[in-house]
């Protein structure tokens, strides 16, 4: 990688928190008015896909308290933004071809020309963001043809896995400033070494910024000796997609990282747009829970769990 790579850093231990909730249909509201939205997916017993439910058969609840739902929409056809966020650490070394090629395909299918846009960030003892946010199809395939491992020079400097500040930095940077629907699709074995925050950071950011977190444990096993990876591998992986609403997946012998993608893209144009104001003024920022319920028997709605109330 040439030097510029390291004038790209970002430093996410200089990042200020902070975010706005945005409102998906500006043009009907005062400035005043703060719309939460949340995008859900509705699941069977057997893991299926439920599409084309009414309204009327969910409900949502702030802070335990029933709230209205005043804006509704299935398979939304508002702007996606994705964030693809790739480890290119020593760990990936072996898996980086096959990420590389899985991902392209999954962006080139998924991005709809001229409304859909990506940015393409890459993450190992530095966060760089290699590709800012385009709706060419081109420059994203450019890009991640340019995704490569650290120098031998580098590497002399210290190992590291700056999984926790790439998902805060992109959150704060990109995706706070983006209107619609916005998700992440981590590439990862779940391993982070040296980041400034913590795993909580990453994922107050991500949900300050409205954005569903998709990930994939993609791991070579031979590079830690066969060792299964616990809770810092896995674990965190559920926890950083449980809490923002989006998926965990893992990439095995039965199932491909192509296989993965189709997937999240069948998640992608299938989701429910809920939106409600608040029953309670905000006098003072911070999180409330959320919970969406159906009122059918048997299904299970993937949403974010809270988000942040700000004055």
């Amino acid at each position: 990688m040439s030097c510029s790579r390291r004038s790209l850093l970002v430093s996410a231990a200089a990042l200020v928190g902070g975010g706005a909730l945005w409102g998906r249909q500006e043009p009907t509201f005062s400035s005043e008015v703060k719309v939460v939205n949340i995008l859900a997916t509705v699941r069977d017993k057997s893991g299926a896909i439920v599409r084309n439910l009414p309204k009327e058969d969910f409900q949502v609840f702030e802070d335990g308290r029933p709230q209205a739902i005043q804006y509704f929409s299935q398979e939304s056809d508002l702007p996606l933004t994705i964030g693809l966020l790739v480890d290119t650490s020593f760990s990936q070394m072996r898996v980086l071809e096959q990420e590389r090629a899985a991902s392209y395909r999954f962006l080139d299918e998924v991005l709809r020309e001229g409304k859909d846009k990506a940015v393409v960030v890459q993450f190992d003892q530095a966060v760089v963001i290699r590709q800012q946010l385009t709706m060419s199809h081109k420059e994203l395939q450019d890009t991640l043809a340019l995704l490569d491992l650290p120098t031998r020079e580098q590497a002399a400097e210290g190992s590291g896995t700056l999984l926790y500040d790439a998902v805060r930095a992109a959150s704060i940077q990109v995706m706070r400033t983006q209107q619609g629907r916005k998700a992440f699709v981590v590439l990862t074995d779940g391993v982070d070494e040296g980041s400034t925050v913590s795993l909580t950071d990453a994922i107050e950011a991500a949900q300050r910024a409205d954005t569903l977190v998709y990930c994939i444990l993609f791991s070579d096993a031979t590079y830690y000796g066969g060792r299964t990876l616990g809770p810092s591998g896995a674990g965190v992986l559920k926890r950083l997609s449980k809490e923002t609403g989006g998926g965990y997946f893992e990439v095995l012998k039965t199932r491909s990282i192509g296989d993965i993608y189709e997937a999240i893209q069948e998640e992608l144009r299938s989701e429910y747009s809920l939106g409600f104001v608040s029953d309670r003024p905000v006098t003072k920022s911070g999180f409330r829970s959320l919970r969406v319920i159906t009122k059918r028997k048997g299904l299970v709605v993937q949403a974010r769990d809270r988000y942040y109330a700000e004055t």
